[in-house]
């Protein structure tokens, strides 16, 4: 049995303010960010901790258990910075001007990660594997720096910190979440410490206190941004495998507030243009695109130009809008409006750094309406965890769309409903008919998520419902949305899924599921993550 370097982070509060690298929510919190705590605790204890800081920046991600978050809610509030502008204030005044200082001020809004305890104060845990040499030596050494940890996060997330050495059975007892480091794609990014991470620190330490002098003709020296720093994919123990992904803001061409789509009329047409987007030669020959990447990798062409269409076999593009999911008061409730975001991800395959060139290549990039040949809006980068998104993302038992599912299939093979116009059929079998085409529903759409890699005990214990009708308020009737012309003969339906177990989003099955058509957003039982 393996024994554990087992650091612990008591928070002394039900809220977390740490951002990742781009300022999306971080949960749990990175490695990295325990790291840099070590070191700044290890710099003001002076102590001797630096050959162990060297060692635990070598070692492999370690295993995360930590809390739930509590829910998906909005809850933030907003407050006001001074800006730093007293010496031009102060100036003013002494000319006799009445210049109010407190017009001087920046909104920002801090909406916090809740977490979730059943049992005292949040704990995250982190764990690393040690051989039996490294049982007091460097891991001991640590120990002090990782008592004197009092904040994490932001200087508000006040914690109490702890470390020991425990061995694996009391590493499988600890409560929370378990989030382990794989290869695979598609789970929640976070940086950790590599080789050089501590140097690197030092110096940007330095670069610091150096970034201001009285010297005469001295200039502001900008502080370098850290570095040296690995991403590593983590995912829940208990979470199926899902696809990378990112979520784009579409902004108004001159960047005045969000550019909206029409679900039912615009959202195929949204496809459009981001596939079109993606095609062009400045955005596809960077990424080392020849034509034949792009007709399957973007457009989802399995065939030569003017055969009949083929699905494509390999990993393709996906392009997903996003509906916001609005608070319309006490009456409608959260309601489905307009398209806002959009969801970009792959079917497939694709290694994590093609993944993020693509995402970057992305960024403020434009999309170009046909008609008008003028930009319509552009791309955005920004967190899943916005409030009227979050469904999507989110951990729920209960699931319904907001976009009607195409069947994988002909819902009525031998035209059963024909018989059912028939005035001689008994009670007895127009009953066995409408339970025939029930049947068969039911069986499609058991193939839709099939045919998104859930598995088989998940999929036949599902309760699924169907009408044609939506169940949330926002939606319309699942024949009023644009479909693509290969998908128009078979059947669209709005569907409602009860699993027996929580899953995480996004979820998006379907014969149109490349083009946004079958996507679902949790709706009971919902938990952020």
């Amino acid at each position: 049995m393996s024994d554990y370097l087992h650091i612990s982070i008591h928070f002394l509060g039900d809220e977390f303010h740490g951002r990742g690298e781009h300022g999306e929510p971080e949960w749990p919190p990175s490695p990295l960010r325990m790291f840099q705590a070590l070191v700044a605790t290890s710099a003001r204890l002076d102590s001797q901790a630096d050959n162990a800081l060297r060692w635990l920046e070598q070692q492999p991600a370690p295993v995360i258990a930590a809390p739930k978050c509590a829910d998906i809610q909005p809850r933030g509030y907003k407050t006001y910075v001074p800006d730093n502008v007293g010496d031009l204030v102060a100036k003013s005044w002494s000319k006799g001007k009445d210049n109010d200082i407190s017009k001087f001020r920046s909104e920002k809004f801090i909406r916090p990660t809740l977490l979730a305890s059943d049992d005292g104060f949040p704990v995250a845990h982190y764990l690393w594997p040690i051989t039996e040499p490294e049982r007091d030596s460097p891991t001991t050494a640590l120990f002090p720096a990782v008592r004197a940890i009092s904040q994490f996060g932001w200087g508000i997330d006040l914690v109490v910190a702890d470390a020991s050495i425990i061995s694996e059975a009391e590493a499988a007892a600890l409560i929370g979440d378990r989030w382990l480091p794989v290869k695979a794609l598609g789970g929640v990014s976070l940086r950790v410490p590599t080789p050089g991470t501590f140097t690197d620190l030092k110096k940007r330490y330095a670069a610091f206190l150096d970034r201001i002098s009285l010297a005469k003709d001295a200039v502001f020296k900008p502080v370098p941004p850290l570095s040296r720093f690995g991403i590593v994919t983590y995912r829940r123990e208990s979470e199926i495998s899902r696809p990378p992904y990112a979520v784009f803001a579409l902004r108004k061409p001159d960047d005045s507030g969000f550019a909206a789509f029409s679900l039912t009329r615009r959202a195929l047409h949204l496809s459009g243009m981001l596939r079109h987007a993606a095609k062009q030669e400045d955005f596809a020959k960077p990424l080392g695109w020849d034509n034949q990447k792009i007709n399957e990798f973007v457009l989802g062409h399995g065939e030569d130009k003017g055969e009949k269409h083929t699905a494509v076999k390999g990993p393709r593009l996906v392009f997903i809008p996003l509906p916001s999911i609005e608070w319309r008061g006490s009456k409608k409730g959260r309601t489905v409006g307009a398209i806002r975001r959009v969801l970009i991800t792959v079917k497939g395959e694709i290694a994590g750094d093609e993944f993020a060139r693509i995402v970057r290549s992305l960024e403020g990039r434009e999309l170009i309406d046909e008609k008008t040949s003028q930009a319509a809006a552009f791309l955005r980068r920004q967190s899943d965890r916005d409030g009227a998104i979050e469904g999507y993302f989110a951990e729920s038992s209960t699931w319904a769309t907001v976009t009607p599912v195409i069947l994988p299939g002909y819902d009525d093979p031998c035209k059963l409903r024909q018989c059912l116009d028939d005035d001689t059929i008994t009670p007895e079998k127009k009953q066995s008919v409408v339970h025939n085409l029930e049947k068969r529903i039911s069986h499609l759409l058991r193939k839709a998520l099939r045919q998104d890699g859930y598995p088989e005990e998940l999929i036949q214990n599902a309760q699924i419902h169907w009408r044609g009708a939506g169940f949330l308020p926002g939606t319309d009737m699942a024949t009023s949305y644009a479909v693509p012309d290969q998908h128009r003969r078979f059947r669209r339906l709005h569907v409602r899924v009860v699993f027996d177990r929580p899953i995480s989003g996004p979820l998006c099955i379907g014969g149109g599921r490349f083009t946004g058509l079958g996507l679902f957003t949790g709706i009971e039982g919902v938990k952020a993550r």
